[in-house]
């Protein structure tokens, strides 16, 4: 089973400890058992679903085809679906007696000519379509709208598995500087600013000048695109300089497509040669918690949870 990022930062011998007042969500929403886990692609579904199992609660995977980890998905009474099949995703819902569902996993967003529509969809295709004109949260929340519409409820990982969020506090040893700090402000105040056109969940600052800030290619992408340009000696600070900073758009529906980081976050901000991450406590999910610490640590990298 994944080890939740808790248990990694209370094994920790810091002065950011459990103790010293990292605070983590340890109670998780009533929900009903047999819970549906809509899968995309990634660990994170699994992640979830194990989770779940620890707690006595019984997860179903309706993987969606072309995302979903084919292999990783045989561990759990799963079935198969494809984006919209509404109809027949309802039906399994239903015949899998599953009243809570969860979104979960990374997915490309489909053209609406890639769909493969099904008559369930073509009952409600202009609330498809309305949810399509818009970027990922509003498409993400008109579905979930359409669901809970049928009877079902949606809840999000806050709900289902708080202990796979990220505490409050720097869980590495590195932490951050005066500098630091004042480009996490500025990249909240970044990121706030670009909410209302629901564009991206992540900016990256160095030395108070905003370098980037996330597209369609991701944090990922973000990251590359700034290690490209500092290895074209366009950005000139120093390394060790600036932090990618990650939060929720404000008033965006928290159940779906909370901001995640991993492994692969702090590789991305080493090529960078950032400083370090920050990303908001209780609302970001953490991948791979005891390898990402450990790789941070490596990399001479801070990640700290920020207040919400």
């Amino acid at each position: 089973m994944p080890e939740s990022i808790v248990s990694c930062v209370s094994r920790r011998n810091t002065a950011t400890s459990l103790d010293d007042g990292v605070v983590v969500t340890n109670e998780a929403l009533e929900i009903s058992s047999p819970i549906g886990l809509i899968a995309a692609g990634g660990v994170m579904p699994f992640a979830v679903a194990d989770s779940l199992t620890a707690r006595g609660i019984n997860p179903i995977l309706f993987a969606l085809k072309g995302a979903c980890d084919p292999v990783a998905v045989e561990r759990f009474r799963h079935h198969w679906i494809s984006v919209g099949q509404f109809g027949r995703a309802v039906k399994l819902f239903r015949a899998e007696n599953c009243r809570d569902l969860v979104f979960i996993g990374t997915l490309v967003r489909p053209a609406l000519s890639e769909i493969r529509l099904d008559w369930g969809t073509l009952r409600v295709i202009a609330r498809v379509w309305a949810a399509f004109r818009g970027g990922d949260d509003h498409l993400l929340s008109g579905i979930g709208r359409i669901l809970e519409q049928d009877g079902f409820r949606m809840v999000g990982i806050r709900d289902v598995a708080p202990d796979l969020l990220m505490p409050e506090g720097c869980i590495t040893l590195k932490a951050p500087d005066e500098n630091a700090a004042a480009d996490i402000a500025r990249g909240r105040e970044v990121l706030s600013a670009l909410s209302p056109f629901d564009i991206g969940q992540a900016t990256v600052v160095i030395d108070g000048h905003v370098v980037g800030v996330e597209d369609i290619e991701g944090t990922d992408g973000l990251l590359a695109r700034v290690a490209r340009l500092r290895g074209e000696g366009r950005i000139r600070a120093r390394a060790t300089r600036g932090v990618l900073v990650k939060a929720p758009k404000s008033g965006q529906d928290l159940r779906f497509d909370l901001p995640t980081i991993g492994p692969r976050t702090v590789e991305g901000a080493a090529a960078a040669e950032l400083a370090g991450i920050a990303i908001v406590a209780g609302n970001t999910i953490v991948v791979e918690p005891q390898a990402m610490i450990a790789a941070a640590d490596a990399a001479g990298l801070f990640v700290t949870g920020l207040p919400a």
